[in-house]
């Protein structure tokens, strides 16, 4: 029987077993919009107010559910609109399947209204992107956007269908399975190379694991956990590895980095055997190349063969999924004498504890630290900014808990929407959304899909009324000159206002009169004795089924140490 493309497109979507996609409409899909409707029962359609948004809540409800986000917009700025999401997704791994509208194809190449070339213009950050050139090739395509997305190394894909598809009858028939030619993701582990990596942890008298996101895009926290303690091998995270293994373990050491631990950076540069999983060893993990693990061989372990040896040159390279290598790694474990390997590193962090230092107004850390309390078993999703930075020095996360954050691309304006998109995903489940100033105005509309489509999140905005990373970055390395970073009015005698009750007076906006027009209940607090009874009302707004927003004014020269300047080694950190 023959169907149209439209009608095709939305039986892929229901085979696939989507059960919701975040759509933006426009004129190049308003067929698929149309057909959406008539099988409305089949999907839930939660309407962002703004394209990049769309993007954002298919990944967080993709880093929730573990399954792929679907995203459907229009062409032109509908689809420019989300590169900046479809980048984000590309750089840590997040599988999406992003439908794009595209104008009749005797149209393209004429400079039509809404024309843009976007399957060119996303190319080096989509693992596959394809425009629809013939209506018979549109379930194999389909089928194929899903299959890359979710196999292998995971991130998004692009399918582009012009109008003339969308509207154009024939078969109905949607693939089963899909056999691609030249894409042969791994699913083995080579046992050989392995054992190799094995034997050399094993002959390590200061061995030290370094777990990367590839832990939970695996499912693998519970192995890892287990080989850690089995062989009692200190664990340090990258920042999206945190939660990898739990936090109050006494093996779990903590992130490294720009703004790591001082005990996770000098372990890594003391080891003498650095077992890395799911991690491609990124600048901010890494610093000064030449600097980094400089005593230490290098296993690294990882799905995706391109990023072995691309930043940092191992010793013994394997390609796997980290789930399947674990597991075999766990049948061969026996423990190692590592007793003075971890006093060593316990000395290392009494010498320097992890602890944020204010000199007035709320403490991040305190607030951080109550957060994990209150609110326990929860998915957190952090924004980018120094707030970012907070949630994974000090939230204490539970076995179930999980911080979901932008990493490989930074990406302002992340946190409100990936936030929505998780709630979506498991509406039992608390979220909680943690965002600055900076990054919460860039997508701040999306209260209003929080209150229209009834995704309750609770919202802790963390306001110095600056883009602090980057005043903090003015602070130390640039004299103090903080130009274009203010988020408030200047003072009438130009200064800048670095002073709670004159940054008050001048910044814009209430966020209280904002929140309010959109139907949403919040609570500004000044001081560390009301954040608790904040919180608590927050949790209670959000198990009633209610978004909340708590404003926590903090200092605007409060800063993130320890913090190591770009391009410097780790152990050069600045500790005040």
């Amino acid at each position: 029987m023959d169907i149209t493309g439209r009608r095709l497109i939305v039986k892929a979507l229901a085979e696939e077993g989507v059960k919701t996609i975040f759509a933006y409409p426009g004129g190049m899909i308003t067929d698929i919009c149309d057909e959406l409707y008539k099988q409305e029962d089949k999907f839930r359609l939660v309407l962002p107010r703004h394209e990049q948004a769309v993007i954002h809540e298919a990944e967080g409800y993709a880093r929730q559910s573990g399954e792929v986000g679907v995203a459907l917009v229009t062409s032109g700025p509908g689809a420019t609109n989300t590169i900046t999401g479809i980048a984000d997704a590309h750089y840590d791994s997040i599988p999406l399947v992003v439908i794009t509208g595209q104008v009749p194809q005797n149209l393209i190449g004429n400079d039509a209204f809404q024309e843009v070339d976007i399957v060119g213009m996303t190319r080096s950050v989509v693992k596959y992107g394809v425009t629809v050139r013939d209506r018979k090739d549109l379930g194999r395509i389909l089928k194929m956007a899903f299959y890359i997305a979710k196999s292998g190394k995971p991130g998004p894909v692009l399918i582009d269908i012009p109008k003339d598809i969308q509207q154009k009858s024939g078969p109905d028939e949607y693939p089963d399975h899909v056999d691609i030619r030249g894409y042969k993701p791994n699913t083995s582990v080579h046992i050989g190379q392995l054992k190799r990596a094995y034997k050399t942890l094993k002959n390590a008298k200061k061995p030290l694991i370094l777990a990367g996101g590839g832990i939970h895009i695996s499912g693998a926290e519970e192995l890892l956990t287990e080989f850690a303690r089995k062989m009692r091998v200190p664990v340090v995270t990258t920042v999206m590895g945190k939660g990898s293994i739990p936090e109050d373990d006494p093996l779990y050491v903590g992130n490294s980095g720009m703004h790591g631990r001082y005990a996770a950076n000098i372990a890594e540069m003391e080891c003498d055997v650095l077992f890395s999983i799911g991690t491609r060893f990124n600048d901010r993990i890494t610093g000064d190349l030449n600097e980094f693990a400089p005593k230490a061989k290098i296993v690294h372990l990882d799905i995706d063969t391109a990023s072995i040896s691309r930043n940092v040159v191992v010793d013994v390279p394997v390609v796997s999924d980290a789930s399947l290598a674990l597991s075999h790694l766990l049948s061969w474990a026996e423990p190692m004498k590592t007793d003075a390997w971890i006093a060593q590193i316990a000395e290392w962090q009494k010498e320097h504890p992890l602890q944020c230092k204010v000199s007035k107004g709320i403490n991040p850390q305190t607030v951080m630290e109550d957060i994990s309390d209150i609110f326990g078993e929860a998915t957190y999703v952090a924004d980018v900014g120094q707030h970012q930075m907070w949630a994974t020095q000090f939230l204490k996360l539970k076995v179930n808990s999980k911080l979901i954050t932008s990493g490989g691309l930074g990406t302002m304006g992340f946190g409100f929407p990936a936030a929505i998109g998780a709630k979506e995903a498991d509406h039992d489940r608390l979220v909680v959304c943690l965002t600055g100033d900076g990054g919460f105005q860039m997508n701040m509309a999306e209260m209003a899909t929080s209150i229209c489509a009834d995704i309750p999140v609770t919202i802790c905005l963390f306001n110095n009324r600056y883009l602090g990373m980057v005043r903090q970055q003015q602070q130390y390395f640039y004299g103090k000159r903080y130009e274009l970073t203010y988020l408030g009015r200047r003072a009438a005698d130009n200064e800048h206002p670095d002073r709670l009750e004159n940054a008050d007076e001048l910044y814009v906006p209430d966020y209280m009169k904002l929140a309010g027009a959109y139907g949403i209940d919040g609570v500004r607090v000044r001081t560390e004795d009301e954040i608790a009874a904040a919180l608590e009302k927050a949790k209670e707004y959000q198990l009633d089924n209610k978004s909340f927003i708590i404003e926590f004014l903090i200092a605007p020269e409060d800063v993130v140490l320890p913090m190591v300047k770009g391009g410097m080694a780790n152990s050069d950190m600045i500790l005040k």
